[in-house]
């Protein structure tokens, strides 16, 4: 553990006007505060903020930071508060402390929902100030240096999968890449032991091989420099065995295959000389086709700068070779800590000047749930990324798999939200295609919102996915209210009872909801059947039914037969708060009822639907009938059973049919051949039951079509 003087002599060394005070005030406060506690490992607690301050201390960051690091856990783990630290540390200190300290267990929460608010919360203050989340970073690294001392496997292994997932991401994206790789490292220990020691043994055979393999080609990279008038510096190292791993994952290749696992890196002066050293090696040395990137030219997001080239270069091996300025390699490890290395403290301290900080607080900004927060912001973190660009020439790096939607929510919310169509390389595309480097892309948008649930499958972005996702629940909400007031209104025409919006207040108590749309938001959702609120409303309609002897005044005294009057479907979104079911495609036209299910909507189906016919619960079922026939409509998916000659040309005339009637194939399958037949199944588009009745006659016409039945 530092000790106080050897922790100020250290912050000396690149601070010579250090708040000296401050910092002897903090350490022995802290240390008084965490008194007699201890950690895992057995040394006393506060050990763990002193070693925290002093890994910040070694990327030297300011006094503030170090107090920050030093305090860090006094909030949490103490009887001190907030207001203790604002009053002896200013209030400065005190924000940081607050952004660093995670949130007490809440009651009845899931462990998912602590670790999603935590992350929520660290996040948010990070937009305020970075130097949060570099204490945080440098918390986590402690504690994953001391990982082994918890003996609780479970817990173990809860903490490296937590850091894997969310803390080592981060700190590439800050740019701190020494960090994330130890962390990637212990992470990898704890997670995968076997295979991490498989690994390490390859490369102990590997090494004892040729052993000077390093040596020979620094050596020879030096002096071929050297040779050219080239001032440098160059180092040599194995790559880590998690790296290695993650390689042999995403290639799909053994061990034994990979011939990269040597990395070199040459230092210069300038952009100007790191351009000069890639002429030499690749006139000297054979380059690997595809394995170039200019990361000068066009930076990563997170800022990081470098050459990356990989030539069969040195004793006829295969490596991969680094080229950057000196300027470059500090910010490559120590990411935006190299900031205060070069004194420009004003200019990182606020977070919202990375976009990738942009991004996260947009998806914060459109998710309802912390839990839906962490997962696309996961999403937003992990993948490699793939440069595209706008029609008006501008770069923009997406995850590698992205789709056009992600690229048009990246730009803009109303963008995505608009989009109908999109232009890549000036060809009209399908939504589903993949972005590839260097296309150039512009997005087709319609005059309003039309968004629909099956765009979360046409994206993978984690901004794309909550927008899409806010959009939709809003929506169904929205939906949702309007059928369940469509739902109750009908049960109360059901009873002979007149609708008034004003006496359904004395409901709203007992279901514990505290507005009139809350109510039908509920029913809609299945939640509350509106028989429920007729018989709370008015009781006395169950004593009409268990007895018909009894006579309300209020009713009429004439029988007569009850008609259901039913909803209509008109207003509802397909896929929202309104699903037609698979196992029979009801279209309009078809006499259907529809069964609520809980928190999904309505699920059409056809009357005679066996599915209709199973359920037991009669109450969920509910009339339905269909809007007006709209010609704009979307269209249905019905299917077909259909035995065709074999013969040639009897597929082309089924297709012609088809197209001659408006009408698309969305899925084929062949179920049974023969040497005369063929019976196939199809899945077709269609407008209404009339349009579907003149498809199976134009069908039924073809001598080539035997027979045509409706599933």
């Amino acid at each position: 553990m530092l000790r106080q003087f050897e922790l100020l002599e250290k912050i000396k060394s690149y601070d010579p006007h250090i708040e000296e005070g401050a910092l002897n005030k903090a350490y022995v406060f802290a240390m008084r505060a965490h008194g007699k506690q201890l950690r895992a490992s057995g040394a006393p607690y506060f050990s763990h903020p002193v070693e925290v301050a002093g890994i910040l201390a070694d990327m030297r960051f300011d006094s503030s930071t170090i107090i920050t690091a030093l305090l860090h856990d006094v909030v949490e783990d103490t009887n001190y508060d907030l207001k203790y630290i604002q009053k002896n540390f200013g209030k400065e200190i005190s924000n940081l402390v607050d952004g660093v300290t995670k949130l007490s267990k809440l009651e009845g929460r899931s462990d998912n929902f602590n670790q999603a608010e935590n992350f929520r919360k660290l996040l948010l203050a990070t937009s305020n100030d970075l130097r949060v989340l570099m204490v945080k970073l440098a918390d986590r690294l402690h504690n994953m240096r001391t990982i082994n001392f918890i003996k609780d496997k479970k817990k173990k292994i809860r903490i490296a999968k937590e850091t894997i997932e969310i803390y080592a991401p981060i700190a590439e994206r800050m740019g701190m890449q020494e960090i994330r790789s130890e962390l990637d490292e212990i992470c990898f220990k704890v997670l995968e032991p076997t295979v991490r020691e498989t690994i390490v043994k390859r490369l102990d055979l590997l090494r004892n091989q040729d052993e000077n393999i390093l040596k020979k080609t620094i050596s020879q990279l030096y002096e071929l420099l050297k040779k050219n008038n080239i001032s440098s510096e160059v180092f040599g190292r194995e790559k880590k065995p998690y790296s290695i791993w993650k390689k042999m994952k995403v290639k799909s290749v053994n061990l034994s295959q990979l011939s990269d696992i040597l990395a070199f890196k040459i230092i210069v002066a300038d952009i100007k000389v790191c351009y000069s050293v890639l002429g030499i090696l690749h006139g000297v040395y054979s380059y690997v086709p595809g394995r170039f990137k200019d990361y000068i030219s066009t930076p990563k997001p997170n800022g990081y700068q470098s050459i990356h080239t990989t030539l069969i270069g040195p004793l006829n091996r295969r490596i991969e070779i680094q080229i950057k300025s000196l300027k470059m390699d500090e910010q490559a490890d120590y990411g935006v800590a190299a900031h205060w290395i070069y004194k420009d403290k004003i200019k990182v301290k606020d977070g919202k000047q990375y976009k990738w900080i942009r991004q996260i607080l947009d998806i914060l900004d459109q998710s309802r749930e912390p839990e839906e927060f962490l997962e696309y912001t996961k999403l937003q973190m992990y993948n490699d990324q793939v440069f595209v660009f706008t029609p008006k020439g501008d770069l923009i790096s997406l995850p590698k798999g992205a789709m056009p939607l992600d690229f048009a929510f990246s730009l803009h919310t109303d963008l995505g939200s608009t989009c109908i169509g999109v232009k890549i390389n000036n060809s009209i595309k399908p939504m589903n295609t993949i972005l590839n480097n260097g296309d150039q892309v512009e997005i087709i948008c319609g005059k309003k919102n039309c968004i629909l649930p099956s765009w979360l499958d046409l994206s993978i972005t984690g901004k794309a996915k909550a927008c899409i996702k806010r959009f939709v629940h809003n929506k169904e909400d929205d939906e949702f209210e309007i059928l369940g007031k469509k739902m109750l209104k009908n049960a109360y025409v059901s009873d002979k009872i007149v609708f008034n919006e004003k006496n359904l207040y004395p409901i709203l108590e007992k279901y514990k909801i505290s507005t009139i749309k809350g109510l039908y938001l509920k029913i809609g959702q299945g939640h509350i059947l509106s028989s429920e609120v007729i018989s709370s409303l008015f009781p006395e309609k169950k004593l009409i039914k268990k007895n018909k002897k009894i006579i309300v005044l209020n009713h009429e005294k004439k029988k007569r037969e009850e008609k259901h009057s039913s909803i209509l479907l008109k207003g509802l979104t397909p896929g929202m708060t309104i699903h037609y079911a698979n196992c029979c495609h009801p279209i309009p036209g078809d006499d259907v009822l529809a069964f609520i299910s809980s928190g999904k909507g309505l699920m059409v189906h056809l009357k005679l639907c066996e599915v209709i016919k199973s359920k037991k619960n009669k109450l969920n079922l509910v009339p339905v009938s269909w809007e007006k026939i709209d010609l704009n409509a979307p269209n249905f998916i019905t299917s077909l059973d259909v035995t065709i000659n074999n013969k040639v040309g009897s597929l082309g005339q089924l297709t012609s049919i088809l197209g001659d009637n408006k009408s698309n194939i969305r899925n084929l399958k062949i179920t049974e051949r023969t040497n005369d037949f063929f019976k196939l199944n199809i899945e077709i588009d269609v407008l209404n039951l009339e349009h579907l009745n003149k498809i199976i006659v134009s069908l039924r016409t073809s001598s080539l079509i035997q027979n045509v039945i409706r599933m």
